[in-house]
């Protein structure tokens, strides 16, 4: 999952940063308002962290452009305005969350998977398809009651399919949810992770349209 962090203390920035890319997210990190609206207009994000005091354009007005172009994404405020009065207009203004500083990162964590579950549909906090059994909390992965390790970006790969089975993912959609700013990605990364998550989950666990991109089959329907 790729996260846009806006937020223009450093020292949060940067502690925010580092411990979210330790539970395996891809991190992308701005540190005013103008940046923050124009990552969020060109690029693929699967929720962002935004502050409120961003210098050059305050994070609501950040926040009303986005729901302005009819934009779903997740969005967590992350602010020092503790009021309540504050409260009311970041959620108003389309937030989905509202944490104040200073915050605990494992409550911010745990607080980041809700707002995941919550936009793709997902009530529990752990999935499950074909066999495959995953939990967003401790990045655990079971195959049949086995459990598998998958590194970070093959994790990264699983979730995002496994949270739109079904839905068919370019190999330009998959390196948005595994690379980050700045990573530097070979031509066949995508292919490199599906054929160890394959070797891993079984041969038949991620499918392929040639020429299309990559999707997770729906569970059968119990007859």
């Amino acid at each position: 999952m790729r996260i846009l962090l806006a937020e223009d203390d450093r020292m949060i920035g940067d502690a925010v940063r580092t411990s979210l890319r330790q539970e395996g997210y891809v991190v992308d990190w701005v540190r005013d308002g103008n940046a923050a609206d124009s990552a969020l207009l060109h690029d693929h994000f699967d929720l962002a962290l935004l502050d409120l005091g961003l210098p050059g354009k305050d994070g609501i007005d950040v926040l009303r452009n986005l729901r302005n172009r009819k934009k779903g994404l997740p969005v967590i405020i992350i602010t020092a305005r503790d009021g309540i009065d504050a409260r009311i207009k970041g959620l108003d203004a389309g937030a989905d969350d509202y944490v104040v500083k200073p915050f605990d990162i494992d409550e911010l964590a745990a607080r980041i998977r809700s707002a995941l579950r919550r936009s793709a549909g997902h009530a529990e906090p752990e999935m499950e398809l074909r066999g495959v059994h995953i939990n967003p909390a401790s990045r655990e992965v079971n195959r049949d009651g086995n459990p598998v390790i998958l590194s970070a970006r093959e994790y990264a790969l699983v979730e995002a399919l496994m949270l739109r089975p079904g839905a068919i993912l370019s190999r330009a959609q998959l390196e948005e949810r595994m690379y980050g700013w700045g990573d530097e990605v070979e031509s066949n990364a995508v292919e490199v992770h599906i054929h160890a998550v394959r070797r891993k989950l079984g041969t038949d666990f991620i499918q392929n349209l040639r020429g299309v991109g990559y999707f997770i089959r729906k569970a059968e329907p119990q007859s």
